[in-house]
């Protein structure tokens, strides 16, 4: 049962750039995210006395959870949420997060002692080129002016910011926050966040909603399947599991965010799409497998 959890979490994740596309036209980025971290704070917090679950057993492990939680509730989420909010495509956005298997590798020799072998650097590759080939469709290479026409410089900036955040995130989970209990470690994460993103909202932003329908539901889907599931599963996987072959998974994110925006939002795919997605899954069985 355990292996098709990876599979389940890359769907659980990729909705969450559906989502933040859903529900931003109706709220500003922090002050979604402030609604949004503030009610599963809430939630959990329930659940959390109703289990009895137990709480960290020292305040340095409680020092290196809510540190990890910040880079990635705030420094990713917050990040990727800003990106989107300033006009560039979610799709492409996953894109960039999508280079963080790479970046994982990279760091994961210096500071965890992981080796990767040359089938997982073959596969970390693929992973590339096969990202780029789904996402190529979005981008004018032939038309330079036009490549990022829609958004600033800005937006790049901080999707990039968003996949160095979620890389150090991973990093620092797995060499210090092993001990950590799932859910009342994944609490303390989420507090920070909220209280975070409540100064960010009433500082910076109108907090004003527009409270539709489709907001609505994407604010309790991002609560109930990327806040509750995709994450607590991340955690699970990089306490399990050597950090890069977890950061592997991101690389099927991509493809996967591309097909739910064509099912739900009719953005078309081609065949060079398609080729690229079986680029990805190979690259991501290579990474894995070895």
């Amino acid at each position: 049962m355990t292996r098709y959890i990876p599979f389940l979490f890359v769907f659980l994740w990729s909705t969450g750039f559906i989502g933040a596309k859903m529900g931003l036209p109706y709220a500003e980025p922090y002050t979604f995210l402030h609604i949004r971290m503030v009610l599963t704070c809430l939630l959990l917090f329930v659940a959390i006395l109703l289990l009895k679950k137990r709480w960290p057993t020292s305040w340095k492990l409680t020092g290196h959870v809510a540190f990890s939680g910040g880079l990635i509730h705030i420094g990713y989420l917050g990040s990727v949420f800003t990106s989107i909010a300033m006009g560039m495509p979610s799709g492409m956005t996953a894109l960039v997060c999508g280079l963080q298997p790479l970046l994982t590798a990279v760091a994961a020799y210096p500071i965890l002692g992981e080796r990767v072998k040359p089938m997982q650097w073959a596969g970390l590759f693929l992973g590339i080129v096969g990202v780029m080939l789904v996402l190529s469709e979005k981008i004018d290479l032939a038309n330079p002016d036009q490549l990022f026409n829609g958004f600033s410089m800005a937006a790049v900036g901080f999707a990039f910011l968003a996949v160095t955040s979620i890389t150090a995130s991973s990093l620092y989970q797995k060499k210090y926050c092993t001990e950590m209990p799932l859910m009342t470690g994944t609490f303390i994460q989420y507090l920070v966040a909220a209280i975070a993103y409540t100064v960010l909202a009433y500082s910076l932003e109108t907090v004003e909603v527009q409270w539709t329908g489709e907001f609505i539901f994407a604010l309790f889907w991002l609560i109930f399947v990327p806040s509750f599931g995709a994450i607590s599963l991340l955690m699970w996987m990089i306490k399990q599991g050597a950090a890069s072959k977890v950061a592997s998974l991101f690389y099927l994110i991509p493809p996967v965010t591309a097909l739910e925006a064509f099912l739900l939002f009719d953005e078309t795919l081609g065949l060079i799409a398609v080729l690229g997605m079986v680029v990805v899954s190979l690259g991501v069985w290579l990474a894995i497998k070895n």
